[in-house]
């Protein structure tokens, strides 16, 4: 894939304006897509995990309606 040469300039010139190089604004930005993703991945199997295991809620068989008027 080839970059665009407008699309180029317009990096060029951001980097220069923050100080840094395109490699480096490149660099930051696959770090932060990769961290956010590899977290949603982590955090996407760990309530797979928890629906798979299920929890335990207490659940009780509800009184039949002769038995709610037992009381």
């Amino acid at each position: 894939m080839k970059l665009d040469s407008a699309l180029l300039r317009e990096a060029k010139i951001l980097a220069a304006e923050q100080g840094t190089s395109i490699s480096a604004m490149l660099a930051e930005q696959l770090e932060q897509v990769v961290r956010r993703e590899s977290g949603y991945e982590r955090a996407r199997k760990r309530a797979l995990a928890r629906l798979r295991e299920g929890m335990n809620l207490q659940w009780k068989k509800p009184l039949s309606r002769d038995e709610l008027h037992e009381r």
